[in-house]
């Protein structure tokens, strides 16, 4: 992956929202089915520079399945797995995806990465998408990661979820101390 962290601050232009007129989603934040075992939630909320909710957000989520596999172009799906999750957040900024953990992939020059979620936010104010990722606490390959070490020691934590007792938490800050590492899309 050839991705830069982020450096400019986020655009404060008002540009929308209008993610319910065109990106709503019958799946919505269901990356696989309720009863597939091993699911889990990724639950976060997104907020602003001021540390307040973004009640209008769009999260969008795409990953491998647990064997490092992708839906292939012919819309082939490996065993009941979508590998994409659309939530929107709501008047508190929350939101939710059920998955489970993916398996690890190549980058294009045939490194390893961890394990993790490609998240996608867009929300007001914002003139594109944000890219940033969801690694796991305790994934052993996060200290190999290609991706994961090119971002400065002091902000590694932002892309890292936390354990919660339905599975992880993953807060968004678009602005401030805390400010999650965003990609170059």
């Amino acid at each position: 992956m050839d991705r830069d962290i982020r450096q400019s601050r986020t655009p404060s232009q008002t540009v929308g929202p209008y993610f319910g007129i065109g990106l709503s989603w019958v799946d919505g934040p269901l990356v696989v089915a309720a009863a597939t075992a091993g699911a889990f939630w990724i639950r976060g909320r997104v907020t602003d520079g001021a540390n307040e909710p973004v009640p209008d957000a769009l999260i969008e989520t795409w990953q491998a399945d647990p064997e490092g596999g992708f839906v292939d172009d012919a819309g082939a799906v490996p065993a009941g797995f979508r590998g994409f999750g659309r939530c929107p957040t709501d008047r508190d900024g929350q939101f939710a995806i059920l998955t489970v953990r993916p398996g690890r992939v190549t980058d294009p020059d045939g490194v390893l990465q961890a394990p993790h979620v490609d998240v996608a936010v867009f929300a007001r104010g914002l003139l594109k998408q944000l890219i940033t990722r969801i690694y796991f606490p305790e994934s052993p390959s996060n200290d190999s990661d290609p991706v994961l070490t090119s971002i400065p020691d002091h902000r590694r934590h932002t892309l890292v979820a936390t354990k919660a007792d339905d599975g992880y938490r993953f807060d968004i800050h678009l602005q401030g101390d805390d400010e999650t590492a965003f990609f170059e899309p």
